[in-house]
């Protein structure tokens, strides 16, 4: 086995000692849990209180040493590997993913902002909020001034609007902040996070927070306001009017939680390993490996091909214009399965365009 320095992305991003043999990757066991933040117990592989038995340890790997591979498999998360660039990613799986959002409560995620800060949506307890997620890579972009006036509007009702910019940097989002003068919080995802925790899966995305940090409308598309009508064919105006009924009147969109919950989609086994795939692709990306990046791209497009952070979100990274000819390659596939956003692919039906 030859020794290399591992970097692994989980919770956080750790570089540990590793050992590769091949396409397979192994974390030293005394590592285990900077690296994952699980240990190797004689009760079996434990994380906090939770345990999961382990039968048999050289199943594992060899003595002192994990394979990060088997690993995964026994803990049940979702992992990608790169052998050549030491690089893994191990997410969450869809099960835990799902149970978190079918709670119903805000998922807890800080991100960096664009004025130099961090920001949680939990920042603004106490106040309902709309939680808007958009690009720069997305016509959706110029909604900003609307949602601005939004917030403005209907601020001293409680109300509170705060974006999530699925982009790499701060400086590509600023330019349409800057045109919006938003006074709101905008938040940069550069590595998925808030898309991975509220199963984000196209832009924009809209969700409504309570003032306990409840979900009262989970995902759904939403625009701020009516420029883009002739492309996507979706008025703002039902989502606005109900928006106004709930902040203003108090009306909520479902009738109860039950009736939430249906109308989430939840993340499957394949969303989650393609969040993983994109997770590794963006780090191996950062690191100068664009080739290798470019194949756990695809995988990742090949496991979620309607996910447009995944798929459009790539396209500037790739040299690719988001605006341009791959966007409409896409375009033209999504719209032959149906147009499925926040739904399953089926036939064409009357859903918005992204972006």
């Amino acid at each position: 086995m030859e020794h290399v320095l591992l970097r692994v992305l989980g919770d956080e991003e750790v570089e540990v000692d590793g050992g590769r043999d091949g396409d397979q990757l192994f974390v030293a066991e005394a590592d285990l849990a900077a690296a994952t933040g699980w240990q190797l117990k004689p009760q079996g592989l434990c994380k906090g209180e939770a345990c999961v038995p382990v039968f048999d340890r050289a199943a594992l790997g060899p003595e002192g040493w994990i394979d990060v591979a088997a690993f995964a498999a026994q803990v049940r998360h979702p992992v990608a590997l790169d052998g050549p660039n030491a690089t893994v990613a191990i997410g969450e799986p869809a099960a835990a993913r799902g149970a978190a959002l079918a709670s119903l409560q805000a998922p807890d995620v800080t991100l960096p902002t664009v004025d130099g800060g961090t920001a949680n949506v939990r920042d603004l307890s106490g106040r309902k909020r709309l939680v808007v997620s958009f690009a720069s890579w997305c016509g959706c972009r110029h909604d900003l001034p609307a949602w601005q006036a939004l917030h403005e509007k209907w601020e001293d009702k409680g109300f509170s609007v705060i974006a999530v910019a699925v982009d790499q940097t701060p400086e590509v989002v600023q330019p349409w902040v800057d045109e919006a003068a938003a006074t709101f919080p905008v938040m940069v995802d550069a590595d998925h996070r808030f898309v991975d925790a509220y199963g984000i899966r196209n832009v924009p995305t809209v969700v409504w927070i309570d003032e306990d940090d409840n979900i009262v409308q989970p995902n759904m598309a939403a625009f701020g306001n009516d420029q883009f009508i002739d492309f996507t064919g979706q008025p703002s105006a039902p989502h606005l009017e109900a928006l106004e009924r709930w902040v203003v009147d108090g009306e909520k969109p479902f009738d109860d939680d039950a009736a939430v919950r249906e109308a989430q989609q939840l993340p499957t086994d394949d969303d989650q390993q393609a969040r993983a795939e994109f997770r590794l692709a963006l780090s191996l990306h950062r690191h100068g490996a664009t080739e290798a990046a470019a194949a756990h791209f695809d995988e990742a497009g090949r496991l979620a091909p309607w996910d447009f952070t995944i798929r459009r979100g790539s396209m500037p990274l790739r040299g690719q214009d988001p605006f341009g000819e791959p966007f409409f390659e896409l375009y033209e596939e999504w719209e032959k399965v149906g147009r499925p956003y926040y739904t399953e692919p089926t036939e064409p039906t009357e859903a918005p365009a992204p972006g």
